[in-house]
């Protein structure tokens, strides 16, 4: 029964890294593309990834602040 518990995570490992191995050359990406510096900012140049694959959504709106009256000490 030990042998069992000291073998079965490292089995499971194992598949997990033969199926994460699978997966990357089955993506279909011939140019991994990379990161230019432009005006300031980074640009991603080439790879898989088209402008439409990512979701960028706007910031949420600031909350109003409001300060609490402080009671008068008289």
């Amino acid at each position: 029964m030990t042998r069992v518990r000291a073998v079965a995570p490292l089995l499971a490992a194992a598949v997990m890294a033969v199926v994460a191995v699978a997966t990357v050359q089955q993506a279909g990406c011939d140019s991994p593309g990379r990161y230019e510096f432009h005006d300031g900012a980074y640009t991603l140049v080439g790879g898989c990834v088209a402008p439409g694959d990512l979701a960028v959504h706007s910031p949420p709106e600031p909350l109003p602040t409001t300060v609490p009256p402080v009671p008068s000490r008289s």
